[in-house]
């Protein structure tokens, strides 16, 4: 497995030429660049129309889409939501407008032993980038492997989840 310290999803993503698919298992993250909007959700403030994070992952996900690379991924998510997943369920509608496939999967109807420990991407059922995180929740990098074992796993985890995910224009309906 390689540690990367700078941002290598731009590169990753790129490079795929069939999927990229997101398995997403924490009810919150500290992502620097969320707090701000995330404060802004719970003190009922507006959102900022000029986040230039989010443009800039909209601008990505068009980009590899538009040839053709099918992008999902599955959140497992503690019911009720957390106040990150609730302010998460607002933002999702620009994931899955720049073509993102996104489905929710309540962590009660999953047996423990079916949801993975660790977020990751899965690129082309081939490569695996783990997100890593500090003692605080923070981005701390990515561990990029093509070990075809860890990546089988994935990708029943994957296949499995996925059949179980409800869609986010289906549970959006029922979360609000």
């Amino acid at each position: 497995m390689e540690l990367k310290q700078s941002s290598v999803w731009p590169d990753l993503f790129r490079r795929a030429k069939r999927s990229a698919f997101h398995m997403e298992v924490r009810d919150a993250y500290a992502v620097p660049g969320e707090s701000e909007p995330l404060r802004r959700f719970l003190n009922g403030q507006p959102r900022l129309e000029d986040d230039e994070s989010w443009s800039a992952w909209g601008e990505l996900i068009r980009e590899v889409t538009g040839r053709g690379v099918a992008v999902t991924r599955v959140r497992v998510v503690t019911v009720p939501h957390s106040d990150y997943q609730r302010w998460l369920l607002t933002e999702t509608y620009d994931n899955v407008a720049a073509g993102e496939d996104i489905r929710y999967l309540p962590r009660h109807l999953v047996a423990v032993g079916e949801v993975p420990a660790d977020d990751w991407w899965l690129f082309d059922d081939e490569m695996v980038a783990f997100n890593l995180i500090d003692a605080e929740g923070r981005p701390a990098g990515v561990g990029v492997t093509t070990d075809r074992h860890l990546a089988a796993v994935c990708k029943q985890s994957r296949e499995r989840l996925w059949l179980s995910a409800i869609p986010f224009a289906d549970y959006v309906k029922s979360a609000v």
